[in-house]
């Protein structure tokens, strides 16, 4: 038997580059976290649509007492803050605590 090839690991300049944006939900009531994620997902797929949701490589990190991280392709960031500011439900704000390069620096925005 052959020994299967090992893949060479890409270069960091061909790698996608990702940012993590810290996120706060304000509501009167407590939001589960499926519920976020469904109402933030909708929001980016009803401003974006499926492909350009795609090609962002949206992914929820983490969710904590209303606060939570996603990480997107540096592209679209402004995307998914213009898709959270759009988000249609009475008595809900979804806000933007900060975006950071490196997972480690947006947890500091208390996530």
């Amino acid at each position: 038997m052959e020994k299967a090839q090992k893949l060479k690991p890409l270069k960091p300049s061909l790698r996608e580059k990702n940012r993590y944006l810290a996120y706060e939900v304000i509501s009167k009531e407590k939001m589960s976290k499926n519920q976020t994620e469904k109402l933030i997902y909708n929001g980016l797929l009803r401003l974006l649509g499926e492909l350009s949701i795609a090609k962002a490589g949206l992914m929820f990190i983490k969710f904590n007492d209303n606060k939570g991280i996603i990480k997107v392709n540096n592209k679209y960031v402004n995307h998914l803050k213009s898709a959270l500011a759009l988000i249609k439900q009475s008595n809900l704000i979804i806000k933007s605590l900060g975006v950071s390069g490196i997972l480690k620096k947006t947890q500091k925005y208390g996530v």
